[in-house]
């Protein structure tokens, strides 16, 4: 089996880690415990590929949930935090207060080692390993800093595995900060060094499809 290993950076990345899981879950049939509820073998098919099997027939996802502050990874604990493995939540205390050098540089590089522990088990514990997908924004402190760091540091270990990232760019139009481009720019140039593929997601067309296309209250 082609085993993929998920990383999830920041605010932005755990907010669509958590809704990536949710429905990939539901696709295989898999509850909010990791226990398998399908009616169809088919479901258990390349199921290795993104989840790997605990104990008591448990699925637990091949991921890693990180972020330099708890709120955010405390929140997806709440909502669906049975599904994950406590020891794949990697988290600091001070965030990285939306500046690129605090992610990757500072508070980052604190956090950087621990999250590599992690992301090892992860690929020891596969057969075969496919790659890695990051799921993360380029306009905050952490999903750009601390997201690009953790990505240089598995092309150094794995150079051999495909790295694909899944990466938001700010917009004008739905931004909370000034210093979004400036993080973006330092973030892509990372991108382009480390990554084999990156799918950019534009922050204002994925607000535009919530609000105006699915009518998402929030």
């Amino acid at each position: 089996m082609r085993e993929i290993v998920s990383l999830q950076v920041g605010q932005c990345g755990n907010a669509i880690g958590a809704k990536f899981w949710e429905l990939i879950a539901e696709e295989h049939g898999i509850d909010g415990q990791g226990q398998y509820g399908g009616e169809d073998d088919l479901q258990l098919q390349r199921i290795d590929v993104y989840f790997r099997e605990g104990s008591s027939q448990r699925y637990v996802p091949r991921s890693v949930l990180v972020d330099l502050e708890p709120g955010t990874l405390d929140a997806v604990r709440a909502s669906s935090g049975e599904l994950f493995a406590p020891e794949d939540f990697v988290f600091g205390q001070s965030g990285a207060g939306n500046n690129w050098a605090r992610g990757h540089y500072t508070d980052g590089q604190e956090l950087g080692e621990e999250v590599m522990d992690v992301v090892r088990k992860q690929a020891e514990g596969a057969d075969c390993l496919q790659g890695f997908q990051l799921l993360h924004s380029v306009g905050g402190g952490t999903g750009s800093g601390l997201g690009t760091l953790l990505l240089s540091k598995i092309r150094d270990e794995y150079p051999d595995r495909v790295l694909a990232t899944y990466s938001v760019l700010p917009s004008p139009k739905v931004s909370d900060s000034v210093v979004e481009p400036y993080n973006a720019t330092l973030a892509i140039h990372h991108l382009v060094e480390h990554a084999d593929m990156c799918f950019t997601l534009d922050n204002e067309a994925l607000y535009d499809i919530c609000f105006r296309t699915l009518h998402l209250a929030s």
